[in-house]
């Protein structure tokens, strides 16, 4: 369990494909303090430490998970959004991210506004029925924010100056593909509507 606030933007270092799978290595200030089969949030999706060599550590992504997420995107040099497990003493500050993204959405649009910055994404709706709304929570790259102009396809977040450095927010423009996991409390009540209408 995940809480969407970031801890840093780790850079990518080297992808090197094993069947389907792709093995990420990554470098950031805490690999140290990692432990093998330690969960992570990397752009919001749970992956598992299962190697670390000098300053470095390796997770490995499924067919699945590069198919239903942006990581199948990643090259050297990008920047990845990395959250640690939460700590049942610590507090819950953004909202219950499961680590499971949901699928992808595009930015569409950037906007400056003051010190701040509003994005814009689009998605396709599933067969799931799962939908932002307005003030309600969602997951972007991992990162907990809240909904703003919710549309049956789109939503926008707002993004504060600590957000936009912390993140890899600042190396968004239009068309950049993101991972988005809609609220927990939002797919459960969807599923209830969805068994009361029989579906």
């Amino acid at each position: 369990m995940f809480s969407g606030i970031i801890e840093e933007a780790a850079t990518v270092v080297k992808l090197e494909k094993e069947k389907d799978n792709l093995h990420i290595t990554m470098k950031c200030s805490f690999v140290n303090e990692l432990k093998i089969d330690q969960s992570i949030s990397h752009n919001g999706v749970c992956l598992t430490v299962v190697s670390k060599e000098k300053g470095t550590y390796t997770v490995t992504a499924i067919k699945e998970t590069l198919e239903k997420t942006n990581l199948g995107l990643l090259k050297p040099g990008d920047k990845v959004n990395l959250e640690r497990s939460t700590r049942l003493d610590g507090r819950l500050d953004g909202h219950m991210v499961q680590g499971h993204v949901d699928q992808t959405a595009i930015c569409t649009n950037v906007t400056e506004a003051g010190g701040s910055w509003y994005y814009t994404f689009e998605y396709e709706p599933s067969q799931d029925d799962y939908i932002t709304v307005e003030k309600g929570s969602v997951s972007v790259n991992g990162v907990s924010l809240t909904v703003v102009n919710s549309k049956p396809k789109s939503f926008e977040v707002a993004i504060i100056p600590f957000t936009y450095k912390m993140t890899n927010f600042h190396q968004f423009k239009k068309g950049t593909v993101v991972n988005i996991e809609f609220d927990i409390l939002g797919k459960y009540i969807a599923r209830i509507v969805r068994q009361q209408m029989g579906k």
